[in-house]
């Protein structure tokens, strides 16, 4: 994990390291009956799960950002990992999910993390959030839709996608500016992925 780190450009202290193998071994221990993710390999939930995650850290500006869809608390878990000054908030509907998402939180005492068992477009936070996050979430479109109400007027949405989603940034043009479309480097990871920036209009 540690030459993923350094590979992606970043710098974490062996306590945050710790704690992103904690996590993990937390998902591999709640997968079997929560099933949480489709990837049971511990090596490759490093490459596929915590170094996708933090993939984007380096765009993740702001002091309150929400994981819109977190599932298994991706990328909010890492994020907030790597972040502790930072207000990280993980929102899904499934309340298995939402049950593992405390777990960690407790079991890692991440103060950082607020955990919310909702739908989205339910969610009537007391502020508005600077980045609404999502990966494999819903198309653009969906996404800016049902979380608009949640960002702020100088706020962003960060989508991670796999293949870069042409059709997608095309039929939000006329909700969101797009700010960025990029290509990130996931190491050891044999796989497209990108990051779509985007505000509104």
């Amino acid at each position: 994990m540690q030459n993923g780190i350094e590979a992606l450009g970043l710098v974490l202290s062996t306590d945050k390291q710790r704690l992103l193998l904690e996590y993990l071994q937390l998902l591999k221990k709640w997968n079997t009956a929560y099933n949480l993710t489709a990837i049971g390999d511990p090596t490759q939930m490093v490459h596929r799960h915590l170094l996708d995650s933090l993939a984007i850290a380096t765009w993740c500006v702001g002091d309150r950002l929400i994981d819109v869809g977190s599932g298994a608390g991706l990328p909010g878990i890492p994020l907030a990992i790597m972040f502790p000054e930072r207000e990280i908030h993980l929102l899904d509907s499934n309340g298995k999910k939402t049950r593992f998402l405390f777990q960690v939180k407790t079991a890692l005492s991440l103060a950082n993390i607020t955990v919310h068992n909702t739908r989205v477009e339910l969610h009537q936070p007391t502020m508005p959030f600077d980045v609404v996050l999502s990966r494999a979430f819903a198309s653009l479109f969906d996404m800016v839709n049902v979380s608009r109400h949640l960002l702020g007027s100088q706020g962003r949405f960060l989508a991670m996608k796999g293949a870069n989603p042409r059709a997608e940034i095309e039929a939000v043009r006329s909700l969101c500016k797009v700010k960025a479309v990029r290509t990130l480097s996931v190491p050891n990871l044999n796989a497209q992925r990108h990051l779509v920036e985007l505000t509104l209009r």
